[in-house]
């Protein structure tokens, strides 16, 4: 167990010593002084954690040695210094967002400030994420606000659940095409599959909006217990994320100050500006998405059954394929308001690939059949 203690310990410690690094060259290479100032920040505060960490160790009788940072880190900081910080930041910020927790279970940071420190630097470098160089505030919020509802909209749900009802219900319907003749058992194959893909889809939505929705319950109510215990230190907090947009130290602190000030506004605010949660909304309604899940998927699906239903043999065989094609296409057309790229392409690329899954379950389903009649 001591030796497991001892792992631990060390582990921390490099893991602050390689952040302190990247931190150190990310503010040497920022040609923006509020934001190098934050970086600097965030890079006192690592190594703080760091002799946190030398010191459990000296406790135990272990000497923890010079500060040398890993090969990943000198590999990082040597990357910020000569293509500028953003060229890591996404890495850094990543890396951050998924250690953010690490010292939550550990007993010997339960007293201390680290974990809602480890946080807050994962929420200040996602704030980093959203901030563009050269570009003015109102310019800037107009530009990536059209981006996100390109690239995170309804529409774009839309449109790849009907994709995959589409892609998944015809390549069912060619391999029991591929190993019976008989309509009517494709036919209620092709049904069985609309429901049950649908029902899946439907499900799955539901859990994952569900948990989103527990967990951001969980981030607020985590955030309220921290702006109750310590509300200068909340207002320090936002006044960093203000900072690391590049709002000037001196509007950062007043804007912070004003926002903290109004107590019914405050939870609100930190929740939007630090958690990127909107407390109303918490993700959206698992019944609505479930239920849009559901018809999307179901809408796709039905391509390739609808020519079951009026013709049999090889008229709806034929025919299916001819709508199934039709309807990929332009869903691969679809695809381009996100893309950007030519219709032809993307169109003619989402027809081939589903028709080669079609083909694929065709020739197994005809195996089978063949190898089983």
């Amino acid at each position: 167990m001591a030796d497991d203690d001892l792992r631990r310990f060390r582990s921390n410690r490099q893991d602050e010593v390689d952040s302190a690094v990247q931190y150190r060259a990310m503010a040497q290479a920022e040609p923006d002084d509020g934001v190098a100032k934050v970086y600097r920040e965030l890079a006192d505060v690592e190594e703080k954690h760091a002799g946190f960490w030398e010191l459990r160790l000296r406790e135990r009788g272990v000497d923890p040695g010079p500060r040398r940072p890993s090969w990943r880190a000198r590999v990082l900081a040597w990357t910020a210094r000569r293509l500028g910080p953003r060229a890591i930041l996404p890495t850094v910020a990543q890396r951050e967002a998924v250690g953010r927790n690490d010292y939550v279970g550990q007993s010997e940071t339960a007293h201390t400030r680290m974990p809602a420190q480890e946080r807050s630097h994962a929420r200040v470098l996602k704030a980093m994420l959203t901030r563009s160089e050269g570009v003015a505030g109102n310019e800037l919020a107009r530009v990536e606000g059209r981006h996100r509802n390109v690239g995170g909209n309804a529409l774009r749900a839309a449109v790849l659940g009907a994709n995959d009802g589409l892609c998944s219900n015809l390549a069912l319907v060619m391999g029991v095409a591929g190993a019976t003749t008989s309509s009517h058992a494709i036919l209620v194959t092709g049904l069985a599959g609309l429901v049950a893909g649908a029902c899946s889809m439907a499900l799955g939505e539901w859990v994952s909006v569900t948990s989103s929705r527990e967990l951001a319950e969980r981030e607020l109510r985590v955030e309220r217990d921290e702006l109750a215990a310590a509300p200068e230190e909340e207002r320090e907090e936002l006044q960093l994320i203000y900072e690391a947009k590049g709002i000037p130290k001196d509007e950062a602190r007043q804007l912070s100050q004003r926002l903290l000030d109004d107590h019914g506004a405050a939870l609100d605010v930190l929740a939007r500006e630090e958690l990127g949660i909107d407390p109303g909304d918490l993700g959206g309604s698992a019944r609505v998405a479930a239920t849009a899940s559901f018809l999307l998927f179901a809408f796709g699906a039905m391509f390739p059954v609808l020519p079951y239903l009026v013709a049999s043999g090889t008229t709806a065989l034929v025919t299916s394929l001819v709508v199934s094609s039709v309807a990929l296409y332009g869903i691969g057309a679809a695809i381009t308001l996100f893309t950007g790229r030519p219709v032809w392409i993307s169109g003619g690329r989402q027809t081939v690939l589903g028709l080669a899954a079609a083909g694929l379950t065709f020739g197994l389903g005809r195996l089978l059949g063949t190898a089983l009649a």
